[in-house]
């Protein structure tokens, strides 16, 4: 058995540009550090929560999408799933 594990794969990531309110950034900041993380590590998170919790979005969503389309949207950055819509 090896003494040390092989670092878990990291997902695929996309660069996304937005504009938030002065205030949201700072408060994003301070939380990364707070958590002693990014600022891409904390919208990742908060988004996937999000997510996973608005029954009405993931209900939504699979109205909207089929199988395959599912598949990829969870594997693929926003601008491919824009340019296929």
């Amino acid at each position: 058995m090896p003494l040390l594990k092989a670092p878990p794969k990291q997902p695929k990531s996309a660069t996304i540009q937005i504009r938030v309110e002065e205030e949201v950034k700072l408060r994003l900041e301070k939380y990364a550090e707070f958590i002693n993380s990014s600022p891409a590590y904390v919208v990742t998170e908060a988004l996937k929560l999000l997510f996973k919790k608005d029954e009405e979005f993931k209900s939504w969503l699979g109205q909207h999408t089929n199988n395959d389309n599912l598949n990829q949207i969870e594997g693929a950055p926003l601008t491919e799933i824009v340019k296929k819509a």
